[in-house]
């Protein structure tokens, strides 16, 4: 049970290092903000703003009487209630007073929220808090405190139990996220050019040298030296993931684009750090340093690839080592096939291997061409003159004829095992989903293909996005030889999802957090949730205490689903609905600790989909978070 306190709100805040005011214990009463101050500690939980505190006992034997607790001088609610003598009770006894209904205590924590300028009231998301023991805590709460507060629920449970109450206004994590003036997504220290873009479009180049703030998340990036968004986004968007393994600081800060217009065009320093944020012209002497440290790495780093294989081959005799064939992704849904994991389903598909996309290029006498193109003295040196050429290289790949006999044999197979199915046309290239270079979003997957014809077509799109942008710049920030880069295409069976997202057995927002899983989800296909354009459901389940905690609600007024021509399509559904419920939470969250064993215990980022009462696991890769050094 230690480990259950150990998961609490009072558990989680640590002392501020002011030291320890020299005040009451407690009071009964607190009649204006100074008071509350004297007693409250500052904690930055690594989730967006730092947040004054305190924690409340309240003794239900005792009339409801209520004690405000000095916490500079007690951690926690056990230590108050063991020196002040209203209970010796210790381990197994005291927890008690977390999920009995007819408990002695009440135990909570108050607090100001900065974003909203509002106080609070909470509970640890364990808590198995009902209606009357909130609605007593309410009245307890607001007889003996000088400022109107609300109800703060940690759980999807508490949520439940606030929306049966008309008598207790709550303020949910939801909310206080759309008043959020600062989050921070990845810490750290850069310098570059700042730059301000409104949304980012095919014209658009950016820099490595350049920390740019954008108005509108983008859905792909190439490496630069830090990030800056306006709105708040997810921190498992494909952007998020690519910043944290380049190393670059990343944070959304509101109206950036206004606060930060007159330093446009200037070299300037972005320090991301929990408690806040510098956002400050560089020292030239700085900058001079660091110009001379920028020198173009050569490619270095050529991923392993058997180009001698050349069958077509099922994902279930498939295994993690065969990535040198089919590529990681592929290959580590076949390890997952054949972990199996109960209560676990990887959509049936077969993987076209590297072998296929070499003789292609022979084939249409690419190999050269392309080598040739990338080699150009421009090429290298003109940003936009380089992805004009990649656009080229691409046109190129998708005008070019396959072998007949390949043809024939892709063809068969589809319609001997998925006849009339939608499938999905993925890329699984040796330069994605490696132990230290992620490469999340970096290559093209075509979305439920109907017909021979059009898969065909897909195959050579997906063979094109070696030469994505996007993809040639992250590798080449990361020190890939490119002419070494190939694909396979996982062709797989579409699962039209009631609710998809991604899940990781890591908390992004507290490394020390260590246990929990995170889980990000949207109704409807995933497609949206790695985009990362509008706000996803977020939770963090602590699995030694069982407990979930919402730390917002999906923002999605619309959902992508099949359309019975091929492809996807938009329509409307409705808002302000839970995405996942407890029970599914609970199983996607096994579901990812179960995945960590499988890959010798390293952490995972895992994508996942719902459908007709099935888990659907359709990727799972490292997850890497690199730290950010101080300077760059």
């Amino acid at each position: 049970m230690r480990a259950v306190l150990s998961l609490t709100l009072c558990l989680a805040f640590a002392l501020s290092g002011a030291g320890q005011k020299q005040s009451a214990r407690w009071v009964e009463r607190i009649d204006s903000r100074s008071e509350f101050d004297q007693l409250s500690r500052t904690y930055y939980r690594g989730r967006f703003y730092a947040l004054p505190h305190l924690m409340f006992v309240i003794d239900r034997r005792d009339r409801g009487r209520v004690y405000y607790v000095n916490s500079n001088r007690f951690q926690f609610h056990r230590d108050f209630v063991n020196a002040a003598y209203l209970s010796l009770d210790r381990g197994r006894a005291f927890d008690e007073n977390y999920f009995k209904t007819d408990r002695r205590f009440l135990l909570g924590t108050l607090a100001f929220q900065t974003s909203a300028d509002k106080f609070t009231f909470e509970f640890w998301e364990g808590d198995r808090l009902t209606k009357e023991l909130l609605e007593e805590c309410f009245t307890s709460i607001k007889r003996t405190f000088y400022a109107p507060i609300f109800f703060k629920p940690n759980s999807l449970a508490q949520e439940e139990t606030a929306k049966e109450l008309n008598t207790v206004p709550a303020l949910t994590t939801s909310e206080l996220a759309r008043d959020q003036q600062y989050q921070p997504l990845n810490l750290g220290a850069g310098i570059g050019q700042l730059r301000v873009i409104d949304r980012v479009t095919e014209e658009t180049v950016i820099d490595r040298n350049q920390i740019v703030i954008f108005k509108e998340t983008p859905v792909h990036l190439t490496p630069l030296s830090g990030i800056i968004t306006t709105e708040m986004a997810s921190p498992l968007s494909h952007v998020n993931l690519l910043a944290k393994a380049w190393g670059i600081p990343v944070a959304t800060i509101k109206n950036a684009d206004k606060l930060f217009l007159g330093l446009e065009g200037k070299y300037v320093r972005l320090e991301v750090e929990e408690r806040g944020y510098k956002l400050e012209p560089a020292d030239p002497r700085e900058v001079a340093a660091r110009n001379r440290e920028w020198i173009k790495r050569a490619d270095t780093i050529t991923p392993p690839a058997d180009l001698v294989f050349n069958r077509l081959t099922d994902l279930k005799y498939q295994r993690a080592r065969d990535a040198r064939r089919f590529g990681a992704k592929s290959a580590n849904l076949g390890e997952i096939i054949n972990a199996r994991l109960a209560g676990i389903v990887v959509p049936d598909g077969f993987t076209v291997p590297f072998y296929f996309y070499q003789q292609f290029m022979r084939l249409n006498d690419l190999e050269e061409k392309i080598s040739t193109a990338v080699e150009e003295d421009r090429f290298v040196h003109d940003p936009k003159y380089r992805k004009e050429r990649l656009a080229e290289i691409r046109q190129w790949i998708e005008q070019g004829r396959h072998d007949e006999e390949f043809r024939r044999a892709v063809l068969e197979k589809v319609h001997r095992r998925f006849a009339g199915k939608g499938l999905f046309a993925r890329s699984s290239t040796n330069a994605e989903d490696l132990a230290n270079f992620s490469g999340a979003g970096l290559y093209t997957t075509v979305p439920n293909v109907r017909g021979g014809d059009h898969l065909m077509e897909a195959i050579k799109k997906v063979w094109a996005s070696v030469w994505n942008y996007e993809a040639y710049e992250a590798r080449e920030s990361f020190g890939m030889n490119h002419l070494g880069v190939y694909p396979a295409v996982l062709v797989q069976e579409g699962i039209d999802a009631e609710s998809a997202g991604v899940a990781i057995t890591a908390d992004p927002f507290d490394p020390m957090n260590r246990g929990a899983v995170y889980i990000n989800a949207k109704r409807g296909l995933g497609i949206k949730v790695v985009e990362g354009r509008r706000v996803a459901e977020q939770v963090i389940y602590n699995p030694r205490s069982n407990a979930i905690r919402v730390l917002t609600r999906s923002d999605e007024d619309t959902k992508l689903v099949f359309d019975e021509r091929g492809g996807v399509k938009e329509v409307k559904i409705e808002e302000r609905r839970a995405v996942l419920t407890d029970a599914m939470i609970r199983r996607l969250a096994r579901a990812a600790i179960a995945l960590k064993r499988v890959f010798a215990g390293r952490d995972q980022d895992t994508e996942w989909l719902y459908a007709r009462g099935l888990l659907h696991i359709v990727q799972s890769r490292p997850f890497i978070e690199q730290t950010v050094s101080s300077r760059r």
